[in-house]
């Protein structure tokens, strides 16, 4: 694979995960979508389905990383680092990307969301009126869980634990079923067998924080909150962004090192 098949793929690749999981979000989360409140199975299940079909599309042109601890845990695996940054690169773009076009597709609902008073507050609002659960994160805005991830329970320990937790779930079921025939991507098999590994790390470990277990996923439509024209859009918490990048880059580096003591 050429430096700029990496880079295309996994741009590609991570817009389409991108999309469709943080669309899975919105739709769950904004007034006027026909799936409001469908709750954590239909966010869990979207984001698998989501991994689907990022890896299937991506494959073909740079084994489907789209995630940057899974190239760690690669490069780590083969001692071959020569195209991390350029799968990086990839990634976070892509994700900066896929965040854009959620924003597109549901422009009319963050619209209508972010000007209700029911959410956001201010004079006429309901005393009683239930704002969105990232409005209690200090530092939060209402619609911040479309775009990246946040605890339930604000504790850095624990929430980094989890994070940690769930990545080196994910990267050991890479590493022993998902690689195809070269060991430098997932394979076709690998890629359902990551979606549904996905599904059940969002279902067992994804109650406490959302489950990023990948930093792009999280830092790079943290980035586009904060930059996109939303009204009323409130904080993006970047006093807890560390936390899904360092705890799925620790998670990655562990699981690596457990493949290497007892699969390799």
């Amino acid at each position: 694979m050429s430096s700029s098949d990496i880079f295309i793929g996994e741009t590609i690749g991570t817009a389409i995960l991108i999309l469709l999981g943080g669309g899975v979000c919105a739709a769950v989360t904004l007034k006027a979508s026909k799936a409001r409140n469908a709750g954590w199975l239909a966010i869990t299940f979207g984001w698998g389905f989501a991994v689907l079909t990022a890896v299937y599309t991506s494959a073909p042109l740079s084994g489907a990383h789209l995630n940057p601890a899974v190239t760690l845990a690669l490069a780590i695996k083969d001692n071959v680092w020569d195209n991390v940054a350029t799968y990086w690169g990839g990634q976070m773009l892509g994700a900066m990307i896929g965040a854009t076009l959620v924003w597109v597709a549901y422009y009319g609902q963050f619209q209508a969301h972010l000007t209700d008073k029911e959410i956001v507050g201010g004079p006429g609002a309901q005393a009683t009126a239930t704002k969105a659960v990232e409005a209690q994160e200090k530092g939060a805005g209402p619609v911040l869980g479309v775009f990246s991830t946040g605890p339930e329970i604000r504790n850095a320990v624990q929430n980094l634990a989890t994070e940690i937790l769930g990545t080196t779930v994910l990267v050991l079921a890479v590493l022993t079923q998902g690689l195809n025939d070269n060991g430098n991507g997932l394979g076709i098999l690998g890629a359902l067998i990551t979606a549904l590994v996905v599904v059940g790390i969002g279902l067992s470990l994804g109650g406490p924080t959302g489950y990023a277990i990948n930093p792009a996923r999280d830092l790079g439509p943290r980035i586009v909150h904060a930059l996109l024209p939303l009204p009323n859009k409130g904080g993006s918490d970047w006093s807890y962004a560390w936390v899904p990048v360092v705890g799925p880059l620790i998670g990655a580096a562990i699981a690596a090192g457990i493949y290497k003591v007892a699969f390799a």
